[in-house]
């Protein structure tokens, strides 16, 4: 069963500097009911579809299933999630062995920016750069599934 075993942190400093990649991403939520997620989004001109299982009691890891679809079918089963879309410009930030995913939010909820990391394992350590605020693993108000629902602006 794929597993996405993650880590979310509030951004706190400027990261810009060292990014070697930025993506526009649209997404939205065809179910966001608690411990089960489907998610429809754009990236690249390309569209996907993602089912997400409930978090670990540590909230670091859960199931992630996740499929390209053609890009008119993304766009069409846009129009049937749930109300609300989240609209984010993502970085890719390299950091010793990793890549941070820098996620920078904007209408709703313009002015949070949140990076996550993806791990082999839940103890796995990795180097954390100044740029790096506190820990939000698990806090269910910093998942995008949330945050359509309930915003930062609101």
């Amino acid at each position: 069963m794929p597993q996405e075993i993650e880590r979310k942190f509030i951004v706190s400093g400027n990261f810009k500097p060292f990014v070697f990649k930025s993506i526009r991403i649209t997404q939205g939520y065809l179910s966001s009911v608690p411990g089960r997620t489907v998610r429809v989004r754009i990236k690249s001109g390309k569209g996907y579809i993602t089912v997400k299982g409930a978090a670990s009691n540590s909230g670091v890891s859960r199931f992630e299933w996740e499929k390209e679809i053609p890009l008119p079918e993304a766009q069409e089963l846009l129009k049937l999630c749930e109300p609300g879309i989240i609209d984010k410009t993502r970085y890719l930030v390299p950091v010793g062995n990793h890549t941070f995913e820098v996620d920078e939010f904007h209408g709703e909820n313009e002015g949070l920016t949140i990076a996550e990391i993806e791990l082999t394992s839940e103890d796995e350590t990795f180097g954390k750069p100044s740029w790096l605020g506190r820990e939000v693993t698990g806090d269910a108000r910093y998942y995008n599934s949330m945050l359509v629902k309930k915003p930062l602006r609101k």
